[in-house]
């Protein structure tokens, strides 16, 4: 299943701003990006 960032920092309860920055550090796995969208998957 996939996941937008907003369903991700919804369900985390932290910003969206945060999502990205976790993930320009490289603490995300399983990030892959779509016309420049980040899209997120189990």
């Amino acid at each position: 299943m996939s996941y937008s960032i907003k369903e991700i920092a919804d369900r985390m309860k932290v910003t969206t701003a945060t999502i990205r920055y976790w993930d320009s550090e490289g603490l995300l796995p399983n990030v892959k990006r779509v016309n420049g969208i980040r899209v997120f998957e189990d």
